[in-house]
Parts: structure tokens; sequence; C-alpha cells
């Protein structure tokens, strides 16, 4: 079959074809033409921010040299003066980290939020976050305490309401919120560490004992869990599982605290040659470690070894005029040579409040801190 086109047919085309290929290149041209612009604005950005470093160049050259005068003179300490810029640049950089992971934190609260109230819940958290970020706290949590209060099942909000009560302190709150968030997610590993060391200082140890045990198999083997628990058996006057866990606190993380806590222990059980060991390392690691002088002291005085016992009682309360600690009058005061129990492990019943650090108070914030600092993957941990 033959099929012939008629002329018309293919002028037709023809005029289509070259009205597309005037169409592409006056589309091909505008796209040039923002190309070039584009270009242009770019060099003139690069231009500004090649002027910029060079302004930063020279700024920083002029204040290394009045660092360097002022050195010379005398007035400041260039050592000092770069320890203070290092530790505002970290303190910025924590400050940054802090504002991205509650911002998640908000958007997550505010996702997971189902009652009737969104709009005054919204309003709580929104307001909460907004006065935490410009370092008013107290009223910041008090906004979210409000918001709480409109959804009991949010466990984020609760959970992040609770580690606030238990990093200042607050056990009784603290325990409050952290119960309602773990019923809420009861798979939470760190929530159930938090809540296990609370509710040691709060008195309740059966439930402390429980949650602490779950936390450790789970996952959440620390410092924190591990002193906690042993913690609990010194109350209970298991001394062997004590020092089971106080030894697997220190692998945890060997630091002064761990191993002051250890030589307490010791001290405790007559074992005067290892608790001597872990005080001086304890010494060793942090100097100005005045209650670990001071039951080095307790140990000199039970050896009769007088002359060690008044120069560790003596390094005991300089370093605490040092530090400008507040002192407990019975803490650096052994002069007679009559040998106590210390107050970490001095004898109190299983549920009495304060159990974790017997008023310890650089050892509670050790603990907080210990605690709050593990993260939990799964079932990995990780500090």
């Amino acid at each position: 079959m033959i099929i012939v086109e008629p002329p018309a047919a293919r002028y037709e085309i023809a005029e289509t074809s070259g009205s597309s290929e005037e169409h592409l290149l006056e589309r091909i041209s505008a796209l040039e033409n923002r190309l070039a612009r584009l270009t242009e604005r770019l060099e003139r950005g690069l231009d500004l921010l090649l002027r910029q470093a060079q302004n930063s160049y020279f700024d920083r050259a002029l204040v290394k040299a009045l660092i360097g005068l002022l050195t010379e003179d005398g007035i400041v300490e260039n050592s000092r003066l770069e320890k203070l810029w290092n530790d505002r640049c970290q303190k910025e950089a924590q400050e940054q980290e802090e504002s991205a992971t509650r911002e998640e934190l908000r958007v997550k609260i505010m996702a997971l939020y189902q009652g009737p109230q969104r709009n005054n819940f919204e309003q709580f958290v929104n307001e909460g976050f907004l006065l935490i970020e410009d370092q008013q706290m107290s009223r910041g949590i008090r906004s979210l305490q409000s918001a709480a209060e409109l959804a009991v099942g949010n466990a984020p909000l609760l959970s992040f309401v609770g580690e606030h009560f238990f990093r200042t302190g607050n056990t009784r709150l603290a325990k409050d919120y952290l119960a309602r968030a773990l019923e809420s997610a009861p798979g939470d590993i760190r929530i159930s560490l938090l809540l296990g060391l609370t509710c040691a200082d709060e008195g309740d140890t059966t439930r402390a004992k429980e949650l602490l045990n779950n936390a450790t198999r789970r996952g959440a083997s620390s410092f924190a869990a591990h002193y906690g628990l042993g913690r609990l058996f010194i109350a209970e006057e298991n001394w062997r599982k004590a020092l089971h866990e106080f030894k697997r606190a220190l692998a945890s993380k060997p630091s002064p605290e761990a191993h002051y806590a250890l030589g307490c222990l010791y001290y405790q059980l007559a074992r005067d040659s290892l608790a001597v060991r872990h005080l001086k390392k304890a010494i060793e690691l942090d100097a100005g470690y005045g209650e670990a002088f001071y039951v080095l002291g307790l140990i000199h005085t039970r050896r009769g070894h007088e002359k060690l016992a008044k120069e560790s009682f003596e390094k005991a309360q300089q370093v605490g005029e040092a530090s400008q600690e507040p002192k407990r009058s019975g803490r650096r005061r052994q002069a007679s040579g009559k040998s106590r129990t210390f107050p970490l492990f001095q004898e109190v019943t299983s549920d009495a409040r304060g159990l974790m650090t017997g008023g310890d108070e650089r050892l509670a914030r050790v603990l907080r801190q210990d605690a709050l600092s593990t993260v939990v993957i799964g079932d990995v941990e990780a500090t």
C-alpha cells in the first residue's frame, strides 16, 4: 500500500517543527541569561566571603597581638585565657546540641498528644520549652507540669520532667513523674534506671532493687546502676553481693568516686590493706578528694598509726578549706583517734531516705550525672 501525504499536511508539520525549535531556543536563551546572573551573584558572594575571611584574619591577628602584649606586661595569662576560650566554645556547642535535642523532643511530645484540649496542651508545651531556652528553667518546668496534667500517658513529657527533678535532687517529684512515665513506656530501660535510684533514695528498696536489676539485665549496666545495687545490699548487710556490685561499678567507670566507694566498703569490712589501696588510687586520680583523705585517716587511727592519721586528717581539712565546700562538724574533726563508721555506710534501716549516698553531695552529683548520661539503644548500653 502506498500512502501519499498531502502537501498541506507536510507544510503544517514543517511549520510546527520550526515553531517548536524557536520556542526551545528562546527557553535556552532565558536559561543562559538566568545562569549568567546566578554566576555573577555567586562571584559577588564569594568575593564578600573572601573579604570577611580576610577581615577575620586581621581581627584575629590583632587580638593575638593584644594578648601577647598583655601577657608580656603580666596582665593576662595566655594559658588561662586559652583554656577559658576553649571552655566557652565547648559550652556553646553543648548548648546548641541540647537546644536541638529539646526541639526534637518538643515535636515528639506534640505528636503523641491525642486528648481533647490540644490548644491548651500545645500552649503549655511551647511556652515551657521557650522559657527553658530563655534560661528560665523553673517557670518552664511548671508550664510542662501543667501540660503533663493534660496528657496522662505522654511518656516523653513525663520522663523529661522527671529527669529534671532527678537532676536537681527532688526525689519525691522525680519518683512521681518517672513512675508515671514507666507506666506509659514499661520497656524504657533508662527510665527504669533513674526510677530505681530514686526509689532507693525514697526508701522503697524492694522496688528499687527490682528496677535496677531489670535495667542492668537489659543493657543499662553503669556505675550508677551497680553502685545503687551495692548500696541496697549494704543496707541488708549482704556484704558479698555488695562487694560484687561495687567491683562491677568500678569496672563500668574507673573513677575517684568508684575507688573511694570500694575503699569505704573495705574499711567497713576491716580489710584495711585493700581499703588503703583504693583510697590512695582515688587520691591519685583526684588530689582534692578530701573525703578519701579522711577515711584514710580513720584507717591509720584504727591501725594505731597516729602520725599518719594526723597527716591525713590535716590534709582532708586543707582540701576542704581550699575547695570552700560546706563541712559537716563530725567529718573533719578526728583528733581524739576514736574510729567511727563513716557516714557513707552509716547504720541506717533499709527503708531510710537518702540511702544512696548517705548525704555525700559529691557522690550524689556523680551518680546523677552518670545515670543521666547513660544512653540505652535497644539492649546495648553506652555512656
